[in-house]
């Protein structure tokens, strides 16, 4: 048997089970772990997935919703700040959810009081706010907030609080944590200024678990994060530890403990709790106070008595009582389907020791590691490790392969991981070596927390952490080593790789749908005689170009070409073939099949009605096709001339849409998003809605962007360069156009040949990566290398490289999925799934009204100057 199926079978995953690691929770057999009420959707929507990012959120149960539902159905929840008979079960319903909350921290409402909060992040704003701070003065050298670096941006984000009090902010690293001796016969001063050191019980970056110990020690003295005379306080950031750990507050007596439900239940969400000792309670200031929180009060008088309760005190307006409810059924599924947190803790951590036990021993042919695990412990125990592991990829060469690129082809194995510094910079600068200077030169060249910029002159921005939960099962952790192995070992015979091809689920599948290939038809098929008229055609190139190529000395005639490419180097070729249009695609309709025509009219925004439609939810949220793959199956025509698009799809009656905006469409004004952008649409009407609601076997509505909203495209520009005109959108992602070169497809065409074992037609190709114009150079991927293009008499800037996702797996004839094309790009090109690239009317010479882009016309380009500086985004993108 190979190595590795050996290594990924249940029974070595079993053998080789640590001390303090246990898998299952006590049924007949260790594998049937997940029970059959941990269902997440009657649908099969979530049939295949495998779920690694618990956490961030971890996933509900079923029967916890179920559960939740009932119990309002049988039940009237009034507004608890009342007298009323359902008032009076709100309010005791909420103080029974209390001492349920304390219970499963092993505590009592004698030691603890718990608070309910929007969340983890508002619990700590609270504790920030209501400190008793001390400022510090000449005569008083004041409080301190302390934290280790290792922690959540919210914990961080405290001392914005603290400066504006003038308190000192002091971060401390976990190896600055030793214990303190004091010389003998000294005694401790008797000062008692508050001093607050927070941490947390488990790194949300490494899964490390800090000592618990640490509260007891720091609150004796014999461990201070600094040295400073005061009374020390503690507060446990505990989000990340409870949601796999028991916590014990009986033994460990921290003064605040901030807790998060969806990262335990999974449901309710925008829902946490302040759990603080009554020792310290007493002592916190407020100065805001909000309905419920008034014994009395006076509208024109400054006097105001809170109330007793602590609790009630600082729960500011009405508490999100209906979600504290659902917390009591959280509880009550998580000891039904687990037995308890102890169990989940041993359950977790063996999947996790597993899974990182595997990573870890993984190499290439020339003994290389394939990934490079970040952690502070050999995970050989769960009271030091959480079921947390954060790593980055590398290739053969020790190379870092951006987390960006590992998140898409984990997409392709519906595979979810979580990746970035997952909102705690201090433990990624730790990690991944990253300076404070580091941080600030990335921000200046773009990338923010939590976008895709991956890899900044060969470092690392960020990484990928897998997560496992109390319903993670072995073959969720196996699963995921196979894809690991099958993306970065292809070729090898050690195991067998998951399916390479994918049909649409036979859940969403319809009937109709069998047997049928939505051909992206040619223009001939087409009625383009009516649609495109010849005298609208434009194909004349500039006068005196005798050759075309990417790099070319330009003549006298294209002076005004030149004159705005100061920042580009022109190189002359011989002998070289004209570089032209093969084909010109539209997409009417968002994620739609393509339209392809022999010649278009040129719009402020682009080809005319490319991308002016497209299919939304019930909840107005656009969906592509990498929700609803059968979306290519609908083809959209466009009769200029008769000034109406026709909607096709098998089994369906052809249904029209005018394209002269509705005069009635103020009435029906929406917003939406379309990559984190907001858009303004109308919708088209019930008939529509219908239509594509039966085709696709879900509630869903056809929408237009209204011509007098303007969304413009994100401009960047290099040093020395001065703003760019910002471009006018459509509903596109990023940019007017995408361009491909049909040469660069044939070059991958080998690599997913060689992977699948046979050829694909290059249209088939082609239609995949969904552009709007297709060219054909000499050499693959030259249109990397351009920095503006002119088409006929048509200039563009080019905005970068196009970064693929997973639309490019999904056969545009049939919407069948296969992930060997993401996977075969990923291979090539520097381990970058860039292909294509953006473009957009240039922005320094006006486009005249009526133009065209013909199939056959020209193409100049002019190539960046290597020593032009870009942004870090685009020169390690490019």
């Amino acid at each position: 048997m190979e190595p590795w199926r050996e290594a990924l079978s249940f029974p070595a995953f079993r053998s080789r089970l640590p001390a303090g690691a246990a898998y299952g929770y006590g049924g007949e057999s260790g594998r049937a772990l997940r029970p059959r009420d941990v269902t997440f959707s009657p649908s099969g929507a979530f049939v295949g997935m495998t779920y690694l990012d618990h956490a961030g959120a971890t996933l509900f149960p079923q029967s916890l919703l179920k559960a939740f539902t009932e119990d309002l159905s049988a039940n009237i929840y009034g507004n608890p700040h009342s007298q009323s008979i359902s008032s009076k079960l709100t309010y005791d319903t909420i103080e029974h959810v209390r001492y349920r909350l304390l219970q499963h921290f092993n505590t009592t409402v004698e030691d603890y009081t718990a608070i309910f909060t929007s969340g983890c992040t508002a619990a700590l704003k609270l504790v920030a706010e209501a400190f008793p701070w001390v400022p510090k003065s000449l005569e008083e050298p004041g409080s301190r907030f302390c934290y280790l670096t290792d922690s959540h941006t919210s914990v961080v984000g405290m001392r914005g609080i603290t400066a504006a009090m003038n308190v000192l902010s002091v971060p401390v690293k976990a190896v600055e944590m030793v214990p303190r001796t004091m010389e003998v016969g000294a005694e401790e001063p008797s000062c008692q200024t508050p001093l607050l050191f927070c941490y947390p019980a488990q790194s949300n970056f490494s899964g490390t678990k800090y000592p618990l110990e640490w509260i007891k020690e720091i609150k004796s003295g014999k461990l201070r994060p600094v040295d400073v005379p005061g009374k020390w306080f503690v507060l446990l950031d505990a989000a990340s530890f409870i949601s796999t750990s028991p916590l014990d507050l009986s033994a460990h007596q921290a003064d605040f403990v901030p807790v998060s439900f969806y990262k335990m239940f999974g449901f309710p969400t925008g829902l946490g709790a302040l759990l603080v000792r009554n020792e310290i309670a007493s002592r916190l200031r407020k100065t805001y106070f909000g309905g419920g929180t008034a014994a009395a009060y006076l509208a024109g008088k400054d006097f105001y008595s809170p109330r007793r309760s602590i609790a009630e005190r600082f729960e500011d307006g009405t508490v999100s009582f209906l979600d504290i409810i659902a917390v009591k059924h959280g509880f009550d599924s998580l000891e039904r389907l687990t037995g308890g947190m102890e169990n989940i803790k041993q359950h977790t951590f063996a999947l996790a020791h597993y899974t990182y036990t595997v990573l870890a021993t993984l190499k290439y042919a020339n003994g290389a590691p394939i990934v490079h695990i970040y952690s502070d412990t050999d995970f050989s125990s769960p009271d030091i490790q959480g079921p947390i592991i954060n790593f980055n990829v590398l290739d053969e060469n020790g190379e870092i392969v951006g987390y960006s690129q590992v998140d898409r082809l984990a997409g392709l194995y519906n595979i979810h991981v979580r990746t970035g510094c997952f909102c705690n910079t201090g433990a990624c600068q730790q990690h991944l070596g990253i300076s404070d200077d580091d941080i600030k030169k990335n921000l200046q060249a773009g990338h923010v927390c939590g976008d895709d910029i991956d890899v900044i002159d060969g470092r690392p921005t960020g990484s990928v952490r897998i997560s496992f939960g109390y319903m993670s099962t072995f073959e969720d952790a196996q699963t995921f080593l196979k894809f690991i192995i099958a993306t970065r070992l292809c070729g090898c015979n050690t195991l067998i790789c998951p399916s390479q091809a994918e049909t649409v689920s036979p859940a969403t599948a319809s009937p109709r749908e069998n047997g049928y290939s939505c051909g992206n038809k040619i223009v001939d098929e087409l009625p383009l005689e009516r649609t495109i008229m010849d005298s609208q055609a434009n194909t004349s190139s500039p006068s005196g170009v005798t050759s075309v190529c990417p790099q070319l000395t330009w003549g006298h005639s294209e002076r005004n070409i030149t004159e705005i490419s100061g920042n580009s180097t022109e190189v002359p070729r011989s002998g070289r073939m004209p570089v032209t249009i093969t084909n010109i695609y539209l997409y009417p309709i968002k994620s739609c099949a393509a339209f392809e025509v022999a010649q278009w009219p040129v719009g402020h925004q682009g080809l005319l009605y490319d991308r002016c439609w497209m299919v939304v939810n019930q909840n107005g949220v656009c969906i592509s096709q990498k929700q609803e793959p059968r979306l290519c199956l609908v083809q959209p025509v466009i009769d200029l001339e008769k000034n109406v698009m026709t909607i096709k799809a098998e089994g369906m009656d052809l249904i029209s849409v005018p394209l002269e905006e509705d005069s009635e469409r103020p009435t029906s004004i929406c917003q939406s998003k379309v990559c984190s952008h907001r858009v303004q649409t109308y919708s088209c009407g019930g008939s529509l809605a219908t239509w594509f609601s039966e085709f696709l076997g879900r509630r869903c509505a056809l929408i237009r962007q209204c011509s007098d909203f303007q969304r413009n495209a994100e401009q960047t520009h290099g040093k020395g360069e001065g703003p760019v005109t910002a471009a006018s959108l459509s509903l596109v992602n990023e940019a007017q156009y995408l361009l491909i070169n049909q040469t660069s497809v044939l070059q991958l065409s080998g690599q997913i040949t060689a992977r699948l074992g046979e050829s694909l037609p290059l249209q088939k190709l082609l239609h995949r990566f969904r552009a709007n114009i297709v060219i054909s150079t000499n050499e693959p991927f030259e249109e990397d290398k351009w920095d503006e293009v002119a088409i006929g008499s048509l200039p563009f800037k080019v905005m970068g490289p196009c970064h693929r996702c997973l639309v490019i797996c999904i056969d545009q004839q049939t919407g069948q999925r296969n992930k060997e094309f993401l996977q075969s790009l990923a291979s090539t090109k520097d381990r970058k799934t860039n292909f294509g690239i953006y473009l957009m009317n240039h922005p320094e010479r006006p486009l005249s009204i009526p133009s065209t882009l013909s199939v056959g016309s020209q193409v100049l380009a002019v190539e960046k100057n290597p020593t032009h500086s870009l942004s870090p985004e685009k020169q390690q993108s490019g």
